[in-house]
Protein backbone atom coordinates (compact mmCIF):
# COMPACT_ATOMS: atom_id res chain seq x y z
CA UNK A 1 0.00 0.00 0.00
CA UNK A 2 1.13 3.50 -0.49
CA UNK A 3 1.38 5.36 2.36
CA UNK A 4 0.03 8.48 -0.02
CA UNK A 5 -3.78 9.07 -0.99
CA UNK A 6 -4.78 6.64 -3.55
CA UNK A 7 -6.15 10.18 -5.99
CA UNK A 8 -3.86 10.03 -8.71
CA UNK A 9 -0.91 12.93 -9.12
CA UNK A 10 -2.65 15.09 -11.79
CA UNK A 11 0.46 15.56 -13.81
CA UNK A 12 1.17 11.86 -13.95
CA UNK A 13 -2.33 10.91 -14.59
CA UNK A 14 -2.22 13.15 -17.76
CA UNK A 15 1.25 11.67 -18.86
CA UNK A 16 -0.64 8.98 -18.81
CA UNK A 17 -3.94 9.90 -20.54
CA UNK A 18 -1.76 11.21 -23.25
CA UNK A 19 1.39 9.08 -23.81
CA UNK A 20 -0.14 5.59 -23.74
CA UNK A 21 -0.88 4.35 -27.23
CA UNK A 22 -3.86 1.59 -27.20
CA UNK A 23 -4.46 -0.42 -29.68
CA UNK A 24 -7.96 -0.75 -29.38
CA UNK A 25 -10.11 1.25 -31.64
CA UNK A 26 -11.73 4.29 -29.36
CA UNK A 27 -14.92 5.68 -30.39
CA UNK A 28 -14.60 9.35 -29.18
CA UNK A 29 -17.45 12.04 -27.62
CA UNK A 30 -17.71 13.84 -25.22
CA UNK A 31 -17.35 12.56 -21.65
CA UNK A 32 -17.59 15.47 -19.78
CA UNK A 33 -17.64 19.40 -19.95
CA UNK A 34 -15.76 21.56 -16.80
CA UNK A 35 -16.45 25.04 -17.75
CA UNK A 36 -14.99 25.93 -21.74
CA UNK A 37 -13.19 22.65 -21.47
CA UNK A 38 -13.81 19.15 -22.42
CA UNK A 39 -12.91 15.79 -21.30
CA UNK A 40 -13.30 13.13 -23.78
CA UNK A 41 -14.38 9.28 -23.75
CA UNK A 42 -10.51 8.73 -25.36
CA UNK A 43 -9.08 10.67 -22.49
CA UNK A 44 -10.53 8.26 -19.96
CA UNK A 45 -9.86 4.93 -22.33
CA UNK A 46 -6.57 5.48 -22.88
CA UNK A 47 -5.44 6.29 -18.93
CA UNK A 48 -8.18 2.75 -18.26
CA UNK A 49 -5.59 1.17 -20.59
CA UNK A 50 -2.74 2.07 -18.82
CA UNK A 51 -4.56 1.73 -15.94
CA UNK A 52 -4.83 -2.06 -16.25
CA UNK A 53 -1.33 -2.57 -17.38
CA UNK A 54 -0.41 -1.51 -14.19
CA UNK A 55 -3.04 -2.72 -11.51
CA UNK A 56 -4.68 -5.54 -13.44
CA UNK A 57 -8.44 -5.95 -14.77
CA UNK A 58 -10.65 -4.61 -11.75
CA UNK A 59 -14.06 -3.51 -11.73
CA UNK A 60 -14.08 -1.59 -15.28
CA UNK A 61 -17.08 1.54 -14.79
CA UNK A 62 -15.81 2.13 -11.50
CA UNK A 63 -11.99 2.60 -12.63
CA UNK A 64 -13.76 4.68 -14.93
CA UNK A 65 -14.85 6.59 -12.82
CA UNK A 66 -12.18 7.16 -10.65
CA UNK A 67 -10.23 8.58 -13.85
CA UNK A 68 -13.05 10.62 -14.95
CA UNK A 69 -12.78 12.32 -11.12
CA UNK A 70 -9.15 13.08 -11.38
CA UNK A 71 -9.72 14.82 -14.90
CA UNK A 72 -12.51 17.17 -13.43
CA UNK A 73 -10.14 18.13 -11.08
CA UNK A 74 -7.44 18.67 -13.18
CA UNK A 75 -9.73 20.58 -15.29
CA UNK A 76 -10.57 22.71 -12.39
CA UNK A 77 -7.18 23.61 -12.00
CA UNK A 78 -6.95 25.00 -15.40
CA UNK A 79 -10.22 25.84 -15.70
CA UNK A 80 -9.44 28.46 -12.53
CA UNK A 81 -6.00 29.34 -14.73
CA UNK A 82 -7.91 30.51 -17.86
CA UNK A 83 -10.17 32.52 -15.33
CA UNK A 84 -7.58 34.23 -13.38
CA UNK A 85 -5.34 34.45 -16.60
CA UNK A 86 -2.65 32.86 -15.24
CA UNK A 87 0.86 33.89 -16.99
CA UNK A 88 3.63 31.52 -15.77
CA UNK A 89 6.97 32.05 -16.15
CA UNK A 90 7.80 29.11 -16.94
CA UNK A 91 5.88 28.14 -19.58
CA UNK A 92 8.44 29.49 -22.21
CA UNK A 93 7.80 27.82 -26.03
CA UNK A 94 11.54 26.14 -25.04
CA UNK A 95 10.70 24.54 -22.12
CA UNK A 96 7.42 23.15 -23.61
CA UNK A 97 9.66 21.91 -27.29
CA UNK A 98 12.16 20.00 -24.77
CA UNK A 99 9.04 18.14 -23.40
CA UNK A 100 7.44 17.39 -26.36
CA UNK A 101 10.83 17.01 -28.05
CA UNK A 102 11.58 14.24 -25.47
CA UNK A 103 8.13 12.39 -25.46
CA UNK A 104 8.49 12.21 -29.24
CA UNK A 105 11.92 10.72 -28.83
CA UNK A 106 10.75 7.77 -26.50
CA UNK A 107 7.69 7.28 -28.94
CA UNK A 108 10.30 6.67 -31.92
CA UNK A 109 12.70 4.63 -30.10
CA UNK A 110 9.19 2.74 -29.35
CA UNK A 111 7.91 2.42 -32.55
CA UNK A 112 10.99 2.42 -34.62
CA UNK A 113 9.64 4.89 -37.00
CA UNK A 114 6.74 7.45 -37.73
CA UNK A 115 4.83 5.19 -39.88
CA UNK A 116 4.73 2.64 -37.23
CA UNK A 117 3.92 5.51 -34.32
CA UNK A 118 0.99 6.08 -36.70
CA UNK A 119 -0.25 2.96 -36.94
CA UNK A 120 0.03 2.59 -33.34
CA UNK A 121 -1.65 5.46 -31.79
CA UNK A 122 -4.15 6.76 -35.07
CA UNK A 123 -2.04 9.62 -35.23
CA UNK A 124 0.99 11.10 -37.48
CA UNK A 125 3.73 12.91 -36.14
CA UNK A 126 2.66 16.47 -36.33
CA UNK A 127 -0.72 15.34 -34.33
CA UNK A 128 0.75 13.68 -31.84
CA UNK A 129 3.17 16.88 -31.26
CA UNK A 130 0.19 19.33 -31.29
CA UNK A 131 -1.18 16.87 -28.86
CA UNK A 132 1.60 17.06 -26.58
CA UNK A 133 2.39 20.51 -26.60
CA UNK A 134 -1.20 21.00 -25.46
CA UNK A 135 -1.05 18.99 -22.34
CA UNK A 136 2.36 19.93 -21.29
CA UNK A 137 0.80 23.36 -21.23
CA UNK A 138 -2.11 22.28 -19.61
CA UNK A 139 0.12 20.28 -16.73
CA UNK A 140 1.63 23.19 -16.57
CA UNK A 141 -0.78 25.82 -15.56
CA UNK A 142 -2.34 23.21 -13.37
CA UNK A 143 1.02 22.53 -11.35
CA UNK A 144 0.96 25.94 -11.33
CA UNK A 145 -2.45 26.68 -9.72
CA UNK A 146 -2.08 24.04 -7.51
CA UNK A 147 0.99 25.03 -5.64
CA UNK A 148 -0.64 28.40 -5.23
CA UNK A 149 -3.04 26.52 -3.47
CA UNK A 150 -0.83 24.47 -1.29
CA UNK A 151 1.91 26.65 -0.60
CA UNK A 152 1.08 27.04 3.04
CA UNK A 153 -0.39 24.31 4.34
CA UNK A 154 1.61 22.92 7.07
CA UNK A 155 1.15 20.04 9.93
CA UNK A 156 2.45 19.46 13.13
CA UNK A 157 4.30 15.89 14.38
CA UNK A 158 0.72 15.08 15.92
CA UNK A 159 -1.05 15.46 12.65
CA UNK A 160 1.92 13.16 11.06
CA UNK A 161 0.96 10.45 14.43
CA UNK A 162 -2.60 10.88 13.76
CA UNK A 163 -2.08 9.98 9.67
CA UNK A 164 -0.08 7.73 10.69
CA UNK A 165 -2.43 5.19 13.37
CA UNK A 166 -5.18 5.58 10.75
CA UNK A 167 -3.35 3.79 8.38
CA UNK A 168 -4.45 0.23 8.74
CA UNK A 169 -2.00 -2.61 10.37
CA UNK A 170 -2.24 -5.12 8.02
CA UNK A 171 -1.76 -2.95 4.86
CA UNK A 172 1.45 -0.74 6.04
CA UNK A 173 4.15 -1.13 3.44
CA UNK A 174 7.65 -2.86 3.38
CA UNK A 175 10.52 -0.38 3.41
CA UNK A 176 13.26 -1.75 1.55
CA UNK A 177 16.76 -1.92 2.71
CA UNK A 178 18.37 1.81 3.11
CA UNK A 179 21.78 3.14 3.18
CA UNK A 180 23.35 6.08 4.66
CA UNK A 181 26.69 7.61 2.44
CA UNK A 182 28.97 10.22 3.03
CA UNK A 183 31.42 10.87 -0.07
CA UNK A 184 34.55 13.09 -0.83
CA UNK A 185 35.01 14.66 -4.13
CA UNK A 186 37.88 15.69 -5.80
CA UNK A 187 37.66 17.90 -8.87
CA UNK A 188 41.12 18.79 -10.12
CA UNK A 189 41.74 22.56 -11.46
CA UNK A 190 41.47 22.73 -15.37
CA UNK A 191 44.62 23.92 -16.65
CA UNK A 192 45.54 27.26 -17.99
CA UNK A 193 46.68 25.82 -21.29
CA UNK A 194 43.22 23.67 -21.62
CA UNK A 195 41.48 26.97 -21.37
CA UNK A 196 43.48 28.18 -24.25
CA UNK A 197 43.00 25.35 -25.94
CA UNK A 198 39.34 25.70 -26.01
CA UNK A 199 39.64 29.65 -26.38
CA UNK A 200 41.41 29.13 -29.23
CA UNK A 201 39.48 26.58 -31.09
CA UNK A 202 36.19 28.57 -31.06
CA UNK A 203 38.15 31.96 -32.17
CA UNK A 204 38.55 29.83 -35.44
CA UNK A 205 35.14 28.68 -35.55
CA UNK A 206 34.09 32.39 -35.45
CA UNK A 207 36.17 33.12 -37.88
CA UNK A 208 35.00 30.36 -40.11
CA UNK A 209 31.48 31.87 -39.12
CA UNK A 210 32.36 35.58 -40.01
CA UNK A 211 34.31 34.44 -43.27
CA UNK A 212 30.68 33.04 -44.77
CA UNK A 213 30.46 29.62 -43.18
CA UNK A 214 26.74 28.58 -41.81
CA UNK A 215 27.15 28.95 -37.69
CA UNK A 216 24.16 26.23 -37.91
CA UNK A 217 26.69 23.64 -39.57
CA UNK A 218 29.87 24.13 -37.30
CA UNK A 219 27.23 23.85 -34.05
CA UNK A 220 26.49 21.12 -35.42
CA UNK A 221 29.54 19.34 -35.80
CA UNK A 222 31.61 21.06 -32.83
CA UNK A 223 29.06 22.08 -30.38
CA UNK A 224 29.38 20.23 -27.13
CA UNK A 225 25.54 20.77 -26.00
CA UNK A 226 24.31 17.55 -27.72
CA UNK A 227 21.01 18.79 -27.07
CA UNK A 228 20.89 22.37 -29.25
CA UNK A 229 23.99 21.38 -31.54
CA UNK A 230 21.33 18.22 -33.20
CA UNK A 231 19.53 21.36 -34.18
CA UNK A 232 21.90 23.47 -35.20
CA UNK A 233 22.58 25.06 -31.90
CA UNK A 234 19.04 26.59 -31.93
CA UNK A 235 18.22 27.37 -27.98
CA UNK A 236 14.81 28.61 -28.92
CA UNK A 237 13.35 31.60 -27.69
CA UNK A 238 13.63 32.82 -24.33
CA UNK A 239 13.86 35.77 -22.13
CA UNK A 240 15.56 37.38 -19.21
CA UNK A 241 16.40 35.47 -16.38
CA UNK A 242 16.04 31.74 -18.41
CA UNK A 243 19.88 31.36 -19.02
CA UNK A 244 23.10 32.14 -17.49
CA UNK A 245 23.67 35.66 -16.67
CA UNK A 246 27.10 35.46 -19.29
CA UNK A 247 25.41 34.02 -22.10
CA UNK A 248 22.22 36.45 -21.73
CA UNK A 249 24.36 39.40 -21.32
CA UNK A 250 25.89 39.03 -24.29
CA UNK A 251 22.77 37.30 -26.27
CA UNK A 252 20.74 40.50 -25.73
CA UNK A 253 23.66 42.67 -26.92
CA UNK A 254 23.61 41.01 -30.54
CA UNK A 255 22.07 41.96 -33.69
CA UNK A 256 20.20 39.62 -36.13
CA UNK A 257 23.10 37.84 -37.87
CA UNK A 258 25.77 38.97 -35.75
CA UNK A 259 28.51 36.28 -33.81
CA UNK A 260 29.26 37.31 -30.18
CA UNK A 261 32.81 37.45 -28.69
CA UNK A 262 33.74 34.57 -26.65
CA UNK A 263 32.04 33.83 -23.80
CA UNK A 264 32.18 32.21 -20.34
CA UNK A 265 29.90 30.77 -18.01
CA UNK A 266 29.97 27.54 -15.62
CA UNK A 267 29.42 24.81 -18.41
CA UNK A 268 32.35 25.69 -20.25
CA UNK A 269 33.16 28.63 -23.31
CA UNK A 270 30.37 29.99 -26.22
CA UNK A 271 29.90 31.73 -29.33
CA UNK A 272 26.37 33.30 -29.90
CA UNK A 273 24.57 33.86 -33.17
CA UNK A 274 20.97 35.88 -32.54
CA UNK A 275 18.96 34.75 -34.73
CA UNK A 276 15.52 36.74 -34.15
CA UNK A 277 14.10 38.92 -31.76
CA UNK A 278 10.21 39.03 -30.43
CA UNK A 279 10.03 42.10 -28.51
CA UNK A 280 11.70 40.77 -25.43
CA UNK A 281 11.95 37.13 -26.35
CA UNK A 282 15.46 36.00 -28.63
CA UNK A 283 16.34 33.25 -30.12
CA UNK A 284 20.18 32.67 -30.78
CA UNK A 285 22.40 29.70 -32.19
CA UNK A 286 25.35 28.73 -29.79
CA UNK A 287 28.35 26.78 -30.06
CA UNK A 288 29.39 25.45 -26.29
CA UNK A 289 32.90 23.75 -25.92
CA UNK A 290 33.83 22.55 -22.70
CA UNK A 291 37.18 22.73 -21.19
CA UNK A 292 38.13 19.02 -19.67
CA UNK A 293 40.36 18.00 -16.99
CA UNK A 294 43.64 16.87 -17.40
CA UNK A 295 44.06 13.24 -17.19
CA UNK A 296 47.43 13.74 -15.52
CA UNK A 297 45.43 16.12 -12.86
CA UNK A 298 43.02 12.89 -12.56
CA UNK A 299 45.49 10.78 -11.46
CA UNK A 300 46.99 12.85 -8.91
CA UNK A 301 43.51 13.43 -7.83
CA UNK A 302 43.29 9.45 -7.49
CA UNK A 303 46.04 8.74 -5.91
CA UNK A 304 45.30 11.88 -3.08
CA UNK A 305 41.95 9.95 -2.12
CA UNK A 306 43.52 6.28 -2.20
CA UNK A 307 46.00 7.96 0.42
CA UNK A 308 43.51 9.62 2.21
CA UNK A 309 41.18 6.64 2.56
CA UNK A 310 44.06 5.21 4.30
CA UNK A 311 44.75 7.50 6.84
CA UNK A 312 40.76 7.42 7.74
CA UNK A 313 40.84 4.16 8.08
CA UNK A 314 44.00 4.10 10.44
CA UNK A 315 41.52 6.73 12.27
CA UNK A 316 44.10 9.08 11.83
CA UNK A 317 41.56 12.12 10.71
CA UNK A 318 37.51 11.67 10.42
CA UNK A 319 35.31 10.78 7.13
CA UNK A 320 33.76 14.13 8.24
CA UNK A 321 36.74 16.50 8.84
CA UNK A 322 38.25 15.28 5.58
CA UNK A 323 35.51 15.95 3.66
CA UNK A 324 35.06 19.52 4.99
CA UNK A 325 38.57 20.00 4.61
CA UNK A 326 39.64 18.55 1.10
CA UNK A 327 36.12 17.91 -0.47
CA UNK A 328 34.94 19.90 -3.60
CA UNK A 329 31.58 18.78 -3.27
CA UNK A 330 28.68 21.12 -2.37
CA UNK A 331 28.04 19.14 0.72
CA UNK A 332 31.52 19.31 2.23
CA UNK A 333 30.65 21.35 5.01
CA UNK A 334 27.92 18.91 6.37
CA UNK A 335 31.14 16.41 6.67
CA UNK A 336 30.18 14.70 2.80
CA UNK A 337 26.90 13.23 3.83
CA UNK A 338 24.49 12.74 0.86
CA UNK A 339 21.19 13.59 0.92
CA UNK A 340 18.28 12.15 -1.32
CA UNK A 341 16.43 14.72 -3.52
CA UNK A 342 13.03 13.10 -2.96
CA UNK A 343 12.80 13.23 0.69
CA UNK A 344 15.18 15.61 1.89
CA UNK A 345 16.45 12.30 4.16
CA UNK A 346 19.84 11.16 4.19
CA UNK A 347 18.68 7.57 3.71
CA UNK A 348 18.36 6.02 0.08
CA UNK A 349 16.39 2.37 -1.02
CA UNK A 350 19.44 -0.06 -1.45
CA UNK A 351 18.84 -0.36 -5.43
CA UNK A 352 18.86 3.21 -5.80
CA UNK A 353 22.21 3.56 -4.16
CA UNK A 354 23.62 0.85 -5.81
CA UNK A 355 22.57 2.77 -9.26
CA UNK A 356 24.36 6.28 -7.74
CA UNK A 357 27.30 4.26 -6.95
CA UNK A 358 27.50 1.73 -9.61
CA UNK A 359 31.15 1.37 -9.58
CA UNK A 360 31.79 1.83 -5.75
CA UNK A 361 30.79 -1.53 -4.57
CA UNK A 362 28.23 -0.74 -1.75
CA UNK A 363 26.52 -4.09 -1.85
CA UNK A 364 29.58 -5.74 -0.60
CA UNK A 365 30.70 -2.87 2.10
CA UNK A 366 30.32 -2.88 5.70
CA UNK A 367 29.38 0.00 8.33
CA UNK A 368 32.24 2.13 8.47
CA UNK A 369 33.77 0.94 5.38
CA UNK A 370 35.57 3.37 2.91
CA UNK A 371 35.79 2.36 -0.59
CA UNK A 372 39.22 3.23 -2.93
CA UNK A 373 38.95 6.05 -5.64
CA UNK A 374 36.19 5.74 -8.13
CA UNK A 375 36.04 8.07 -10.94
CA UNK A 376 32.75 9.54 -11.21
CA UNK A 377 30.83 12.64 -12.85
CA UNK A 378 30.62 16.56 -11.39
CA UNK A 379 26.75 18.61 -11.47
CA UNK A 380 28.73 20.31 -14.91
CA UNK A 381 29.67 16.92 -16.42
CA UNK A 382 33.10 17.19 -15.49
CA UNK A 383 35.42 14.22 -14.70
CA UNK A 384 36.52 13.61 -11.32
CA UNK A 385 37.49 10.95 -8.24
CA UNK A 386 35.21 10.10 -5.24
CA UNK A 387 35.91 7.63 -2.01
CA UNK A 388 32.44 6.49 -0.13
CA UNK A 389 31.88 5.59 3.14
CA UNK A 390 28.97 3.70 4.13
CA UNK A 391 27.61 4.76 7.18
CA UNK A 392 24.76 2.69 8.18
CA UNK A 393 22.17 0.12 7.01
CA UNK A 394 18.57 0.45 7.60
CA UNK A 395 17.23 -3.31 7.25
CA UNK A 396 14.15 -4.10 5.59
CA UNK A 397 11.43 -3.59 7.67
CA UNK A 398 7.58 -2.51 8.16
CA UNK A 399 6.75 1.10 8.10
CA UNK A 400 7.17 2.69 11.47
CA UNK A 401 7.16 6.27 12.97
CA UNK A 402 10.48 5.78 14.70
CA UNK A 403 12.44 4.86 11.38
CA UNK A 404 10.37 6.26 8.80
CA UNK A 405 9.95 9.70 9.92
CA UNK A 406 10.13 11.66 7.31
CA UNK A 407 8.65 9.65 4.83
CA UNK A 408 5.77 9.36 6.77
CA UNK A 409 5.83 12.88 6.67
CA UNK A 410 5.71 13.82 3.45
CA UNK A 411 3.14 11.19 3.15
CA UNK A 412 0.82 13.04 5.39
CA UNK A 413 1.67 16.12 4.12
CA UNK A 414 0.47 15.28 0.57
CA UNK A 415 -2.29 14.20 1.77
CA UNK A 416 -3.37 17.47 3.72
CA UNK A 417 -2.57 19.26 0.58
CA UNK A 418 -4.45 16.89 -1.65
CA UNK A 419 -7.61 17.15 0.99
CA UNK A 420 -7.11 21.15 1.06
CA UNK A 421 -7.15 20.66 -2.96
CA UNK A 422 -10.45 18.42 -2.74
CA UNK A 423 -12.20 20.91 -0.24
CA UNK A 424 -11.26 23.66 -3.20
CA UNK A 425 -12.60 21.61 -5.58
CA UNK A 426 -16.10 20.68 -4.23
CA UNK A 427 -16.15 24.77 -4.04
CA UNK A 428 -15.22 25.56 -7.52
CA UNK A 429 -17.69 23.04 -8.68
CA UNK A 430 -20.72 24.89 -7.34
CA UNK A 431 -19.75 27.77 -9.71
CA UNK A 432 -18.91 25.96 -12.86
CA UNK A 433 -20.71 24.32 -15.16
CA UNK A 434 -20.36 20.75 -15.29
CA UNK A 435 -21.95 18.43 -16.91
CA UNK A 436 -21.54 14.60 -17.17
CA UNK A 437 -22.39 12.08 -20.45
CA UNK A 438 -25.26 9.75 -19.71
CA UNK A 439 -22.57 6.83 -19.21
CA UNK A 440 -20.86 8.37 -16.32
CA UNK A 441 -23.62 9.82 -15.11
CA UNK A 442 -24.26 7.24 -11.97
CA UNK A 443 -20.80 7.12 -11.26
CA UNK A 444 -19.81 7.57 -7.06
CA UNK A 445 -16.45 10.16 -6.78
CA UNK A 446 -14.67 9.22 -3.30
CA UNK A 447 -13.99 12.88 -3.60
CA UNK A 448 -15.42 15.06 -5.35
CA UNK A 449 -19.34 13.74 -3.99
Amino acid sequence: MNLKKTLAPIALLLLFSASTHAQEIIIDGVAAVVGRNIIKYSDIERSYTQSRLHAGNSNPHETKCAILENLILNQLLIHKGEIDSVDVKDISDDDVDQYVQMYLRNDLLQYGTKENLREATGFNYEELKEQYERMIKNILVSQHVQYGLTKDVQITPREVSEFFDKLPADSLPMIPERYEISEIVIQPDISESERNRVRTQLAELRERVIKGEKFSMLATLYSQDLETAKKGGETGFFTRGDKLGEFESAAYALKPGEVSPIIETKQGFHILQLIERRGNNINVRHIQITPKVSAEDLLHARIFLDSLAVEIRKGSISFDEAARQHSSAPNAKQGGVVINPNDGSPRFDRDDAIKLYYNVGLQGMDEGQVSNACITKTEDQQDAYRIVMLNKKHPSHKANLKDDYDSIYNAALAAAKQDKMVQWAKKQMKNTYIRLSEEYQDCIFNNLQ
